[in-house]
This record gives structure tokens, C-alpha cells and sequence, in this order.
């Protein structure tokens, strides 16, 4: 960055540097842009960060781990897969992030999501750092037992990196409750030791209450949050989803407790629709379908009243009140923002790590819509994380009534957090606040140590 220059000059400087050394990494960049932009006025107006380098320090992970995975599928059939584990920042604590196994993983998209992770984290006000990882491995289709040889060639190789002094990871998307227990079986194989290097674990073996559950719920919390503030009830509002995994599918039972008509769930082949709000008894019959028997959506069509699928379409055209991306990164573009501004939105949360475009957030900006981040709005699953991190050193286990308390009053010590960094007039920026909120904690532990 150019020292004494403006805050323009500053982020354009820095925004060149950082796409000449990560070039092709275009999610990271992403990432990293939206950042920046909000926290260059704050580097600008505070010295100490300009002559530490602060932010140039914190854009740059630790390390990056990369490792071969290879298995053998039921046929004896070898295959070979890439892994990685992205520890970005443990300026507050050790690496905590999830592990993500799906067909589109490279290091560009860990590296922006352990980016992004630092600060969500930061803001739970728990001491964890930022991380990532996983493979370019795809569980749909595989056998239990070609995912469990999978998961402990996988854990083979990273078992020596982490621990739970230095990096926690937890499940993701294609890494639920069954790849952690076959992760973590492998790793105490190996290490002949029980303790809490990993999250998301099932209960009978030091998992917690409220895990699966948690970053859908603390979306609603967040959302509720938000809504509140703006003299806005819950009750009522039209809401509409995307995605059809956890994430989503407890989002949505949250939202329909809380009173809201729920009027969308989607997955990658198209979407469903209820425009009188769908019933929790049928949202349970769509769990079952999509946690436990794989299906898809569309074997839904004609079999709940009142439901209509849709094939190959995206769910933003159904007019709604408050929309919450839960499926994957960039799902949510300009043109469908226009769509839903047009029909009436008030509010976006985001479920997933960074669903919306760049463009879709400046038109969202542009027209006053609420929108809660993903670093803030998403980042009830890592708090219940780290409270199972707690329960598992203290040996203990909280009901689940104990946990969803702290959950709520995690999303919304967040929601107030953003609110008092920049409460202006009335009107809070989230994605500046969430943004600024959580680069100060990092930025200020890594000060403390010098510079390493």
C-alpha cells in the first residue's frame, strides 16, 4: 500500500498486489475485495496497522497444506484425489473451520472460505481462528464403505496437522455426521488418543446438542435480529430459501416456529414452491428425504398439497419478504436481486459463505435491503463448534435447551457488535460493521505479538 495516501489509492494498490500474487484465484480475490473495501478507511485512520502491515499479513494464510488422497472402491478400483487444509489466521486461537468434500473444491475456494472463517470466528467472541479444508472428493453415489476408506486415507495425512491446541476442523458441505465419525475413528486409530479435534461429532461420542441445527438457526436469530431493530416482525414475513441441506432444512424449521411462511426450498436441480407457506409437517417429510434417503426435490412433485416443483429453476422468482441463500458460494446474482427487490424484499441473510455476487450486493445496497453477511449471519455453526469444543476439554455435556440459549445469545451479542460499530443515523451497513468488527479483534492480537 502507498503510506500516506488516501483511502482509494490505499485499497486499489493493495487490491493489485494481491491479485498479481493469487492470480486465477478468483474467489479468494472476491473475498478479500469485500473486506478491504470495508476496513480500508479504518487502516487508513490507524498507523499502527499501516506500519505492521496489518492487513497485507492477514491476507496471506499461514500455510497451506496439500497431500494426495488415495482410495479403493468397492470394485478395487484405485483413485486419487487432492486435499487440502488452508490454516489461514490463529491470531485469537487455533484453526477452526470445516471440511468441505465436493467435486468443486480447489485451493482458491478453501482459501477464501478459511479467509472468510477468520472473521467469523472473531466475531463469536470464542477464541478460534480461521481454516479450511478438504477435497476435490464427491460423496454422492459412494458406498459407506468407499466414503469410510476415503475418510481414512484423508485422515492419514492430516492427522499430523492438527490437534486440538492447534487445529480444529469440523464437517461442511459432503462432510456430515458420517465422514466425522469415520475421520475421527481413523484418527484415534492412529494417535491413540480420544479428544476434541473434531467438530460436528455425534452425540454418543462427545458431539453437542444443537450442532446440525446451529447454523440455520443462528441465521433466524440474526435475521430476527435484524428485523427488530428495524421495527419489523418475524411473524408473518414470507421467506424464501435455497438449498435443501442443513443449512437450509433448519433454517427453515426455524423460520416456521418463529411464525414466518416459508415458501421456498430448493436443491441443484430446480426448486419447490409454496406460496401459502409450506406446513412443518411437510418440511419434516422433506428432512427425511434429504438427510436421510439422498432423494432429490422433485420426487415431491404432486405428493404435498399446495407444493408446485419447478425444474432447472432457481428459487429468487418467487415473491418473498426476506430471501436466505443456504446452498453454495455466488448463487445469487444482480439480475435475480432485481427480481426480488422488485417483488417486495426487505431483507437478505446470508445462510451460505458469500452466495451473493458482488453485483447482487451492490444492488441489494443500492435499494436499502437488510442484508446480513455470512460472516455474521452464518456463523451460528462454528459457535456451537466451539461450545463443543468446551464441552469436550471441560467433560461435560449440555442439554440441548443450554445450548440453543448460548447459540441465541452468541448471534446476538454479533448482531449488537455490528450495530455498535456503525450506528449511524439509524442505518448500519452489516457487511462494513461485520466486516470492521471482526478485523479489529485479529488485527489487534496480531499486534500484540510482533511481528511472526
Amino acid at each position: 500500500m502507498i503510506e500516506g495516501a488516501k483511502p482509494e489509492r490505499m485499497l486499489k494498490a493493495f487490491m493489485q498486489g494481491l491479485e498479481r500474487r493469487n492470480a486465477h484465484e478468483t474467489e479468494f480475490i472476491q473475498s478479500v475485495a469485500e473486506l478491504a473495501r470495508s476496513v480500508m478507511p479504518l487502516v487508513h485512520a490507524t498507523p499502527v496497522y499501516r506500519q505492521a502491515r496489518i492487513l497485507e499479513r492477514m491476507t496471506e494464510p499461514d500455510r497451506i497444506i496439500v497431500f494426495r488422497v488415495s482410495w479403493e472402491d468397492d470394485s478395487g478400483n484405485v483413485h486419487v484425489n487432492r486435499a487440502w487444509r488452508v490454516q489461514f489466521n490463529r491470531a485469537i486461537g487455533p484453526y477452526k473451520g470445516g471440511l468441505r468434500f465436493h467435486k468443486t473444491v480447489d485451493q482458491s475456494v478453501l482459501k477464501f472460505l478459511g479467509f472468510e472463517q477468520t472473521f467469523k470466528n472473531s466475531l463469536t467472541g470464542l477464541p478460534m481462528g480461521g481454516g479450511k479444508g478438504g477435497a476435490n472428493f464427491n460423496p454422492k453415489g459412494k458406498t459407506d464403505r468407499e466414503v469410510m476408506r476415503f475418510c481414512q486415507s484423508f485422515m492419514t495425512e492430516l492427522f499430523r496437522h492438527i490437534g486440538p491446541d492447534v487445529d480444529v476442523p469440523a464437517g461442511d458441505i459432503g462432510v456430515g455426521g458420517r465422514e466425522i465419525g469415520y475421520l475421527f475413528g481413523q484418527y484415534m486409530r492412529i494417535t491413540n488418543e480420544f479428544e476434541g479435534v473434531l467438530t460436528g461429532k455425534g452425540l454418543s461420542y462427545g458431539g453437542s446438542a444443537v450442532r446440525k441445527e446451529a447454523t440455520g438457526y443462528g441465521a433466524v436469530y440474526f435475521l430476527r435480529n435484524m428485523l427488530e431493530r428495524a421495527d419489523e416482525p418475524l411473524q408473518g414475513k414470507r421467506v424464501a430459501i435455497s438449498g435443501a441441506g442443513n443449512v437450509a432444512l433448519f433454517a427453515a424449521e426455524k423460520a416456521i416456529r418463529e411464525g414466518a411462511k416459508l415458501v421456498t426450498l430448493s436443491d441443484s436441480h430446480g426448486h419447490i414452491r409454496c406460496e401459502a407457506g409450506l406446513p412443518a409437517e411437510a418440511l419434516e417429510d422433506i428432512k427425511v428425504l434429504k438427510l436421510h434417503s439422498r432423494g432429490r426435490l422433485a420426487e415431491l412433485d404432486g405428493h404435498i398439497g399446495g407444493v408446485d416443483y419447478r425444474d432447472g429453476e432457481a428459487p429468487w422468482g418467487v415473491p418473498c419478504d426476506v430471501a436466505m441463500p443456504c446452498a453454495t458460494q455466488n448463487e445469487l446474482d444482480a439480475e435475480a436481486a432485481a427480481t426480488l427487490v422488485d417483488n417486495g424484499l426487505i431483507a437478505v441473510v446470508e445462510g451460505a459463505n458469500m452466495p451473493c455476487t458482488e453485483d447482487a450486493v451492490e444492488h441489494l445496497r443500492k435499494h436499502r435491503v437488510l442484508f446480513g453477511p455470512g460472516k455474521a449471519a452464518n456463523a451460528g455453526g462454528v459457535a456451537v463448534s466451539g461450545l463443543e469444543q468446551t464441552q469436550n476439554v471441560t467433560r461435560v455435556s449440555w442439554s440441548r435447551k443450554e445450548v440453543d440459549r448460548r447459540l441465541e445469545e452468541i448471534m446476538r451479542e454479533i448482531h449488537d457488535k455490528c450495530t455498535r460499530e456503525m450506528e449511524h443515523d439509524g442505518d448500519i451497513d452489516y457487511i462494513d460493521a461485520a466486516n470492521r468488527a471482526g478485523f479489529r479483534k485479529v488485527a489487534d492480537a496480531m499486534l500484540a505479538y510482533g511481528v511472526v
